[in-house]
Order: structure tokens, then sequence, then C-alpha cells
């Protein structure tokens, strides 16, 4: 199973974006699935449901961050590496997507009913958000396999 088909499979079984692709990464984070999901639970749906920025987005920075951080005094290039595959990876998703927030990429205010109901009569999750996890999860392997 590739990550990819991972991250669908558990966003398919009602896990969160964000929880969606961290959790497609736990075997190289050598983090428990359960820790991976719990740790990423809060950011679905734009962070909190604020429909801010994207969860698969936030899953990502959640992983770039795991495996390329600071997390000893003094190691200043792990920050400033980790900065950078940042921008990179919130770069192209942008060029691919024109946003990182969650509100803007599904065209959908889920705070109304309006909204909810529109989410559920376009299949908005379906059809759009695990186009966003996919792509996420490529990004994430594309930028860390050149940055090893």
């Amino acid at each position: 199973m590739t990550r990819s088909e991972k991250a669908l499979e558990y966003f398919n079984n009602g896990f969160n974006c964000s929880q969606s692709v961290i959790i497609s990464f736990s075997d190289i984070l050598e983090i428990e699935e359960e820790k991976a999901l719990r740790i990423a639970a809060g950011f679905g749906g734009g962070m909190g449901g604020m429909q801010e920025t994207c969860g698969a987005v936030t899953g990502s920075i959640m992983v770039i961050g795991f495996l390329k951080g600071k997390y000893k005094d003094g190691d200043d290039d792990s920050k400033d590496l980790t900065n950078e595959l940042i921008k990179e990876f919130t770069r192209k998703f942008i060029d691919r997507y024109k946003s990182i927030n969650c509100k803007k990429l599904i065209d959908v205010d889920l705070s109304t009913k309006e909204g909810k109901d529109k989410a559920v009569e376009e299949d908005v999750f379906a059809k759009k958000c695990t186009t966003f996890i996919n792509h996420a999860v490529e990004l994430l392997e594309e930028i860390l396999i050149v940055n090893k």
C-alpha cells in the first residue's frame, strides 16, 4: 500500500485530513499510529474546525518538523532547513491550488447550515479533500527524498 493509499484509507474511515497525512508517514516517524493520530487530531477542518490552514498542509508541516526539525540547543541549521522545507511545500501547494486556507480550498463555509448542506450535496470531502490529501503526501515524498 502506498502512503497516499494509506492516507486516503484513513480519511475514508473518518479521520481528518491532518491525521490522514501524518499516519501515512508513521513508519518513518517511528511513532505509534495511535500517537500520530492523537497529535494531529486537533488540526482537522482547518485547525479545530475553524477552516483556517488546510489539515493536509498542517499534517505535512508536522511530518517535516518531526523529521527535520531542531530538537537540540544550537542546531540552527535544522531550524533553517525545516523552515525552508515548509516554505517549499507550501509554495508548491499554493501554486497548484492557489491557497492553503480550508474554506477557500473547498469553497464552503462549514460554520453555517447552508454550507454544511452544500458540502454534503456536492460531496466536497470526497471530491476535494481527498485530492488535497493525496497531493500533500506526494509533495512530502518528493521534498523529503530530495532533502534526505
